[in-house]
C-alpha cells in the first residue's frame, strides 16, 4: 500500500481503494486547479483519472442565438454566431486537454480526456455512477437552476456516488493529507465515512468532529463520538478526536469550517441530508448552508 506521500508503507492495502476517479472539468476559472488536485489525487492512489468535459451551451449563449434569430439576421451571420460560440466551447476545453496531457507526464498518472457532446446535468451524473469518486466544483455563486438547487447539490442527490467538492473561490495545494471527518452518529455521517475509509487510511492525520455531540448521544442514546475514532484507528494510526459545545444551529457549517482550518485541514467529510424527490422540505439546513459557505474541498455522500 502507498503512504501519504506515494511511499510504501507496508500495511495491507485497503478492501476498497480508489480505483477510478471522474473529474468534471468546465469553463470556470477554477477548473486547472481541479483538474491538478485530481491528479495528484490519482497519483498518491496509483488511481485511472478520466477527465470529463461536456459541450454545452450555456443559457445566456441560447438566449443570444433566440434574439439573434428573432432580429431577423441573415443565415450568415447566424453561421458565424454559431461558430463563435462552438469556439468559445473548444478552446477552453483544448487548454485544459493539454493542462491534462502535462499533469500526466509530471505525475505519471493514468489519465485520459472525455468530451461528450450533452446536458452536463444528465452527462455528469451518468459518468460518475461508473467512477468511485466524482470530483468537481462547488459552482458559481447563484448557479442555481428553476427548481432553485445548484448542479453540484443535484449531482450529489442523484448520481449513487459520493462526490469531492473543490470551492469555487480559494486555491488548495493539497487534498486528503489532513482530513476533517464531521461526525454527528446519523446514517449520512456513517456512510460519508464509509465512502471516505480509502482516502484516510492514505492520510497524514484524520480528525473527528463532533458538534454538540450531547445531541446525538442522549437524545438518540449513540454510543460516545470515541468509539468511531477507535473504529477508525483501526484503518489508520493517526486518528484524533475533538468536541465543539454549545454551538447554536445556525453556526454549525461555520463552526465545523473554522474548526478544520485550525487544526490544518485541507479535506471536509460529511454527510448530505435530504430526499433527491422531496429536497425542498428534507434538505437539511446544515448541509447545505455547508455547500453554500465552503471554504475548504468537501467529501459529501447521501
Amino acid at each position: 500500500m502507498l503512504g501519504p506521500r506515494g511511499e510504501s508503507s507496508g500495511r495491507e492495502s485497503p478492501a476498497v481503494a480508489l480505483r477510478d476517479l471522474l473529474v468534471y472539468v468546465d469553463r470556470e476559472e477554477s477548473a486547472p486547479l481541479r483538474l491538478r488536485l485530481a491528479a495528484d489525487l490519482a497519483r498518491r492512489h496509483a488511481s485511472c483519472l478520466t477527465a470529463l468535459y461536456v459541450r454545452e451551451w450555456s443559457p445566456a449563449q441560447w438566449d443570444e442565438r433566440k434574439n439573434a434569430e428573432l432580429g431577423l439576421v441573415s443565415a450568415e451571420d447566424l453561421d458565424r454566431l454559431d461558430q463563435r460560440i462552438e469556439a468559445s466551447i473548444d478552446q477552453p476545453a483544448e487548454r485544459l486537454r493539454s493542462a491534462l496531457e502535462s499533469l500526466k507526464r509530471e505525475y505519471g498518472v493514468d489519465a485520459k480526456w472525455q468530451s461528450v457532446n450533452g446536458r452536463a446535468s444528465v452527462v455528469v451524473p451518468q459518468h460518475a455512477r461508473y467512477a468511485d469518486l466524482c470530483i468537481l466544483s462547488q459552482g458559481t455563486p447563484g448557479g442555481t437552476d428553476s427548481i432553485g438547487y445548484s448542479f453540484a447539490e443535484q449531482l450529489l442527490f442523484v448520481s449513487g456516488r459520493p462526490v469531492l467538492l473543490v470551492p469555487f473561490l480559494g486555491s488548495f495545494e493539497t487534498l486528503g493529507h489532513h482530513i476533517a471527518v464531521a461526525w454527528n452518529s446519523s446514517r449520512a455521517s456513517a456512510r460519508a465515512v464509509n465512502d471516505a475509509l480509502p482516502l484516510i487510511e492514505r492520510a497524514e492525520q484524520t480528525t473527528v468532529i463532533t458538534v454538540n455531540p450531547s445531541e446525538f448521544i442522549d437524545r438518540h442514546g449513540a454510543p460516545p463520538a470515541e468509539q468511531i475514532v477507535e473504529h477508525l484507528r483501526r484503518h489508520s494510526a493517526s486518528v484524533e478526536g475533538t468536541e465543539l459545545t454549545n454551538v447554536a444551529a445556525g453556526s454549525i457549517p461555520d463552526a465545523l469550517q473554522a474548526e478544520a482550518h485550525k487544526i490544518g485541514a485541507d479535506l471536509i467529510v460529511a454527510g448530505a441530508f435530504g430526499h433527491p424527490r422531496i429536497w425542498e422540505k428534507l434538505l437539511g439546513g446544515v448541509t447545505r448552508d455547508l455547500l453554500a459557505r465552503m471554504s475548504l474541498p468537501m467529501l459529501m455522500s447521501h
